[in-house]
């Protein structure tokens, strides 16, 4: 009796763990499972096959329109004709005015009135001066070069001795560029004393001149003015 309490003790504890493990297996079998169904979409299969989705329908019948009979027409009265007696107009007899065509003595005289003239709006017009035309610009003043100042000590053309021997004299004019710092760039002859020694003779004078610079409007620039020599003998 003792050994077989031992026994049977180990076989029912060995039987609970067995079942233990079979419903722990059965539980995680289950979830895994489920987890499957849900994954793949045959739980909600399932669940639409177990449970239908019922559709009710309620048919509403509309009340039908009640037509009203149509109205009957009275009975038209008989028209009853009855004779007017006619009325007799007695037509007044018509007057008519005739015009004398001679005035009344003390009748006054009546002259035509004419009717007034139109109104015509007088309209002035003033008098729209022209603009005036812009006044033109004033000229520059030019001042041309000068060499017969004081201060440039410019001396005179030599007289070659040739030509005083010769007894040769005239008039040079010579065309000279002055530069602005007053000093002679070109020169060339514009009038001839008829001589050719006379001429040589102030054409290199001019050369060899200081001049005070032409200005316009008070500022100095490059100007050309004429320089006339005079070549005379002595008496």
């Amino acid at each position: 009796m003792s050994a077989s309490m031992p026994l049977q003790l180990s076989k029912s504890s060995l039987f609970a763990a067995n079942r233990n493990v079979v419903i722990a297996g059965s539980v995680l079998l289950f979830h895994a499972l489920a987890i499957w169904a849900l994954q793949t979409g045959l739980l909600m299969r399932a669940v639409e096959m177990i449970v239908p989705i019922e559709i009710q329908a309620q048919m509403v019948e509309l009340p039908t329109p009640k037509s009203d009979p149509a109205p009957q027409k009275p009975p038209e009265p008989v028209k009853q004709v009855v004779s007017k007696p006619k009325q007799v107009t007695q037509v007044a007899p018509t007057l008519l005015a005739v015009a004398d065509a001679t005035p009344a003595p003390n009748a006054p005289s009546v002259q035509p009135v004419s009717p007034p003239a139109p109104y015509v709006p007088t309209v002035v017009v003033a008098a729209v001066a022209a603009p005036a035309p812009p006044a033109p610009p004033a000229a520059p003043k030019i001042v041309l070069p000068s060499s017969d100042a004081d201060y440039l000590s410019n001396p005179k053309p030599p007289y070659p001795p040739i030509s005083k021997r010769l007894s040769e004299q005239g008039k040079v004019i010579v065309r000279v560029l002055i530069s602005a710092e007053g000093q002679a760039l070109k020169a060339e002859l514009r009038q001839s004393s008829g001589f050719e020694r006379l001429d040589q003779s102030a054409l290199a004078t001019v050369m060899k001149w200081r001049y005070v610079p032409g200005k316009r409007d008070g500022v100095a620039e490059a100007m050309s003015f004429n320089v006339p020599i005079t070549f005379q003998l002595e008496q």
